[in-house]
């Protein structure tokens, strides 16, 4: 596979599995970012512990952040603090973009869909994967080998770029069209996703978030990261169908109630013990 150039997300990270490394991107995500302010190590290596994360663990993840190019540090005395890099900032800031669009995100459909053929080498499976990846974030599925689609045509750009980064553009071709009179769009939507898992993943979200119940300002900001933890995953997960193509009684729809109610109640205890724990010294 070809070397890339700058910061990379695996696709574990973005489904944010839980991870060291991906618990604290979380936490860069949700407080340093908003912050604007260097945090120190010692700061990220207690908050990880409260999620579980050994501290050679938290070191390891901070260390490979920091190799990745999303954070550089500073040293004042024996101790050091991390600032998130451009890079960083513009990666974070691009995923916490897409949690909460997510999250609100009910655009009409307008009856069109976008599909592309995208031809890559039988033998490359690393670029597949990648390809797979960065079309699933862009919301796109695929119902067959070298195809691709989406109920959302205004995403041809991303696509676009998306197969430019991959140096996949030369043979692709891209389309968009109202659906014809062979087929059913819903069958079409069943093959180019898996929506049975994605809704027992919000049903398993749901049950979680339905028996968190923070009763300190400290257990609050555990509880929201691993909220919106749990929550990152459904923007790759879920391509954000219209209604006309959802089943009955989408569940993602309470998933994404839940989460903004719970992180809204949440918030200002998360944000009074950061505050706390980010105090140098």
């Amino acid at each position: 596979m070809e070397a890339v150039v700058g910061p990379v997300v695996t696709r574990r990270q973005e489904l944010g599995a839980a991870s060291a490394r991906s618990l604290l991107l979380t936490v860069l995500g949700e407080f340093v970012l908003p912050d604007g302010r260097p945090v120190w190590t010692a700061t990220l290596i207690d908050l990880l512990a409260d999620l579980d994360v050994a501290e050679k663990a938290a070191r390891q993840a901070i260390m490979r952040t920091a190799d990745s190019g999303w954070i550089q540090p500073s040293r004042i005395g024996r101790e050091t603090r991390w600032s998130l890099t451009d890079a960083g900032t513009e990666l974070l800031r691009e995923g916490t973009e897409r949690i909460y669009n997510f999250a609100a995100e009910s655009r009409p459909w307008d009856g069109r869909w976008l599909v592309l053929t995208v031809a890559v080498p039988e033998n490359n499976r690393a670029l597949r994967q990648r390809l797979r990846t960065q079309l699933g974030w862009a919301g796109l599925g695929s119902p067959s080998p070298g195809v691709w689609v989406t109920p959302r045509a205004h995403r041809e750009a991303r696509a676009r770029k998306v197969l430019e980064d991959l140096e996949l553009l030369a043979g692709s071709w891209s389309f968009v069209s109202t659906g014809g009179a062979i087929g059913d769009e819903r069958s079409l939507v069943r093959a180019a996703w898996d929506l049975d898992d994605v809704e027992r993943r919000y049903e398993d979200f749901l049950d979680l978030v339905s028996r968190r119940r923070p009763r300190t300002d400290r257990q609050a900001l555990v509880a929201q990261v691993r909220l919106v933890q749990q929550w990152r995953r459904f923007p790759l997960l879920d391509p954000a169908l219209p209604r006309e193509l959802l089943p009955p009684r989408w569940t993602g729809n309470r998933a994404a109630e839940a989460f903004r109610e719970r992180h809204a109640s949440w918030a200002p205890r998360a944000r009074a013990a950061w505050e706390q724990v980010a105090r140098p010294g």
